[in-house]
């Protein structure tokens, strides 16, 4: 098994960063553990109250300054960020394999696209810019400016500790404002090791602050009256009935980016080879836990013969099957390994709670990720294999739930508008993906489904930087969202100046 170095060599006591300083807190201190093998390799404290709020006053005293820094003065500093980010490319990546799990390929392909936001952010002299019109009426120029509105709050998930919190970070940096992050008390490290570099790069003290903990700092967040808006990424019932609902009570602005279950279509004409390829990777890549990760399966029929579908069905399933059952499982800092452990066992245990309801509930346990077979002396504590249920309906909790694990559901759909009908009857609605040759029906599809973010021909429709992040339905609350222009808009004001001189 060829490792590679890992970059954390001792356990770490991390702290918060609040004003440009690294404090200790209060709170009690919780174990970060590698999944892979079990071994703690850092410690992080679950901050106070207090603390929450200190970290917000230091980050509304930055805000005059910081407002006051020149656009192209303060994208220096994101410059200097991306350069060190760039430096540091491995060691980053193996960070996050080392607190999450997920192999070192998915793990480059996160601090690159990590990278990308900040690489965005940097054009803010331009991207704010706002327009103007003289003499809408004699004599009278009228103009519109973006102005940043304060202090914001981000709440991170754990299944992509480096990339999320820069969705949006960079982007309210770069505009003016200053933010207070709250990383996943899970896998905090690649986020430390962001503002290690920030505060290097020259980021002004109080302007980006780290608070780990959580429910009373994101409790502290929610209630704080200086917290303009808040930025959340996580599931669906914390993002509707907590984020969204206090800020709306609040009178904060708010993107809460939740839940998931998507959908992939494969029609008659679908290049299956690239088919099967794509969705290796997209139900399988980061261990299924993604938000833009594929979970049912839908093969169409459209225009084949009962006869014609059933071999065409029985075609895709077996090639599914066949190319699940070649992933190899182990340390992601094998780079031979293309699945690593599920984030903890208590998430793995809602895994296997899932599979048991899918043989209760009547679907055919094509493909059990139950047995499996890890490639190195490692304990099974945190590991499960590619799971395929067959003969699954959309009644079932399977089908309908975000399971959040290496589990594929097959699927049957008549033709393309059945299949379309069968994404709207599930409530979430983030990304579904068509793989085919024909542009009527990718058109089609596109035009009518319900979802964000759509992929054709490709298994993990996930936009890039300067592209917003969407979501409908249960998948998302808000207005405007992460990343790109939307980004822009969110974490700045909107200010329309008239003005006439006699």
């Amino acid at each position: 098994m060829a490792i590679l170095e890992e970059p954390i060599k001792e356990q770490l006591h991390l702290k918060n960063y609040i004003d440009g300083e690294w404090v200790e807190s209060e709170g009690e201190r919780k174990d970060v553990v590698n999944p892979a093998n079990g071994k703690t390799i850092a410690t992080v404290p679950i901050s106070t109250e207090d603390e929450i709020n200190e970290a917000v006053e230091a980050a509304k005293d930055a805000y005059h300054d910081w407002r006051r820094t020149p656009p192209l003065a303060r994208v220096r500093c994101l410059f200097r960020l991306k350069e060190l980010l760039e430096e540091h490319f491995e060691e980053v990546s193996r960070i996050q394999t080392m607190e999450h799990g997920k192999t070192i390929d998915e793990s480059r392909g996160e601090t690159r696209r990590g990278i990308e936001m900040v690489e965005v952010a940097t054009g803010i002299p331009s991207l704010m810019m706002g327009y103007n019109l003289e003499d809408i009426a004699t004599g009278i120029d009228e103009y519109l400016i973006r102005q940043p509105l304060g202090v914001f709050g981000i709440i991170a998930p754990f299944n992509f500790p480096f990339m999320v919190p820069l969705w949006f970070a960079p982007f309210a940096v770069a505009t003016g404002n200053c933010i207070v992050l709250k990383p996943s008390s899970e896998d905090p490290i690649s986020q430390v090791k962001i503002l290690e570099l920030a505060e290097e790069a020259g980021i002004p003290p109080g302007v980006w602050n780290i608070v780990h903990g959580g429910r009373t700092v994101v409790s502290g967040m929610l209630d704080h009256p200086d917290i303009k808006g808040v930025c959340f990424v996580g599931s669906t019932p914390v993002g509707r009935d907590v984020i969204y609902k206090r800020c709306g009570e609040t009178g904060k602005r708010v993107i809460a980016m939740c839940g998931a279950k998507n959908f992939a279509l494969v029609m008659p004409d679908a290049n299956l080879d690239r088919t099967i390829a794509a969705c290796m990777t997209s139900f399988y890549g980061n261990t299924g836990q993604r938000c833009l990760a594929n979970a049912n399966l839908v093969v169409v029929g459209e225009g084949l013969s009962e006869q014609e579908y059933d071999a065409f069905y029985k075609k895709v399933v077996d090639a599914f099957v066949a190319a699940a059952k070649k992933i190899r499982m182990g340390y992601g800092l094998d780079d031979t390994v293309h699945m690593g452990p599920i984030r903890d066992k208590k998430k793995k245990q809602n895994v296997l709670n899932y599979i048991e309801k899918g043989i209760a509930a009547g679907a055919t346990l094509t493909l059990d990720g139950r047995q499996f077979e890890i490639v190195g002396d490692l304990p099974d504590t945190c590991f499960i294999g590619p799971t395929v249920f067959e003969d699954v309906t959309l009644d079932m909790a399977i089908a309908r739930d975000e399971i959040f694990g290496p589990v594929a559901n097959m699927m049957r759909a008549r033709n393309l508008a059945e299949a379309i009908d069968m994404i709207h009857d599930v409530p979430f609605g983030n990304a579904a993906s068509l793989f085919t040759q024909n542009g009527k029906w990718a058109r089609e599809f596109q035009y009518n489904v319900q979802c964000g973010n759509i992929g054709i021909n490709t298994g993990i429709a996930a936009p890039m930087a300067f592209f917003p992040f969407s979501g409908m339905k249960d998948s998302f609350f808000g207005t405007l969202h992460g990343q790109g222009r939307e980004a822009i808009r969110f974490f700045t004001e909107s200010k329309v100046v008239i003005q006439r001189w006699f």
